[in-house]
Order: C-alpha cells, then structure tokens, then sequence
C-alpha cells in the first residue's frame, strides 16, 4: 500500500473530520461524534502554536491524521505531545505506523524534540503495540482517566526520551 503523508491542509477538513467521526476513533480518543467543522476548519488553518498536523494520503483520500503539539512552556520546549486516528476502513495496514514514523522523523531532526508523549486507553492493546514498537514505554497509568461509552476508562501515560 503506497502511502503518501504530507502537512495537512484546508481541503483536508472534511477527510480529517470522517477519520475522528468513525466509531474506532471516538473510542480511541478523546474526540466526542459530531463535532462541528468550524472545529476542524479552526484546527487546521490556523492552528495553535507549536502544532504540526500531517495526514496519511492513499489513492488520493486521506486516510489517517497525526499531530505534533511542542509544549509551549520554555522550560518543556524540549517535549511533545502526540495524538492521531486512522480511518475506520483503514485500520490495521500500515497507516497508523507511516504516520508516527513520520513525526518522529520529523521531532527527533528538526524541532529537536527529546519526548514524545502520549495518552493511549489501557484496553486500545493494537495502539499500545504500535507505540511500544516505535520506541514508547508506559510511565503510568491513569486510573477512570476518561468517560466512554457509559464507563469510566483508565488510559497509560507513555513516552518515548531520545
């Protein structure tokens, strides 16, 4: 599967919104259904300072999404957080993989990004697989961390230090 990922952009909104609407999303993330694409429109046009957003591109549809958030606080600039979805349809071939190799290509050689953190449900075992092959290990664990699905779930705090 040849797969394309680049900076997001403008006409990306409306992919990049279906890719956190779809049902594996909004149980991986902290993303509620149906947000509004004034949201979207706000996150990828004029984004926040320090946030890279890349996308996934397969066969001209973006498929997957990933962003980079430097912290802001000088005395953490060293430090980033990460946080990305893969289309429903799309999941378990590779994209989720393109996508954090992509960032931490571009965190370890470019903003000079020492950590990489992360938020990942404990119970999301493919996700918490691919982040600890890429490097990231579990620093601890957060119990009732987030409401989902009529539940408390607990989430892991994990990191990847160059």
């Amino acid at each position: 599967m040849k797969v394309e990922i680049r900076h997001s952009k403008r006409e990306d909104i409306d992919y990049v919104r279906a890719i956190y609407s779809g049902k594996d999303a909004v149980a991986g993330t902290l993303q509620l259904p149906f947000v509004a694409e004034h949201v979207w429109e706000q996150r990828l046009e004029k984004p926040s300072p320090g946030v890279y957003s890349l996308v996934a591109e397969f066969e001209g549809k973006v498929v997957g999404h990933i962003a980079l958030c430097v912290n802001q606080n000088q005395r953490r600039s060293h430090s980033a957080n990460i946080g990305m979805a893969v289309l429903d349809a799309f999941s378990g071939k590779g994209i989720g993989t393109a996508l954090l190799a992509a960032v931490i290509d571009m965190a370890d050689n470019w903003p000079n990004i020492a950590r990489l953190e992360l938020t990942v449900f404990s119970d999301n075992s493919r996700a918490k697989k691919l982040y600890e092959r890429s490097g990231f290990v579990v620093e601890g664990e957060a119990k009732s961390f987030a409401y989902r699905g009529g539940v408390f779930v607990d989430a892991l705090y994990m990191a990847r230090v160059r």
